[in-house]
């Protein structure tokens, strides 16, 4: 079968997909590590780990963003546990490594 017009713009769009996902993934990479520096600083000033307050207010934050753009609220709220998980996890291998 012979590329057709449509075919390239399908590329183009998967093509400009892709680089939404490397972005993506970058500043979920950067969010990590920003959450190894919290953690640092948790362990140096004796700070609990667990911060429900905090995790509240992002979850909050993300629910508001999905209500202002058309974002399932449901749907922000599962990856953000997700990604609260990984950030505690993470934390917590921080806060009991030894200095």
């Amino acid at each position: 079968m012979l590329d057709s017009p449509s075919d390239d713009g399908l590329e183009i769009l998967r093509a400009k997909l892709d680089s939404i996902d490397l972005r993506f993934l970058e500043e979920l990479r950067a969010r990590i590590e920003t959450c190894v520096e919290i953690a640092h600083h948790k362990r140096e000033n004796d700070v609990r780990m667990m911060q429900p307050h905090r995790i509240r207010l992002v979850q909050e934050r993300a629910a508001r963003f999905g209500e202002e753009h058309g974002i399932s609220q449901d749907f922000l709220r599962r990856l953000y546990d997700l990604i609260i998980e990984e950030t505690c996890r993470v934390e917590d291998v921080v806060i009991g490594a030894a200095p």
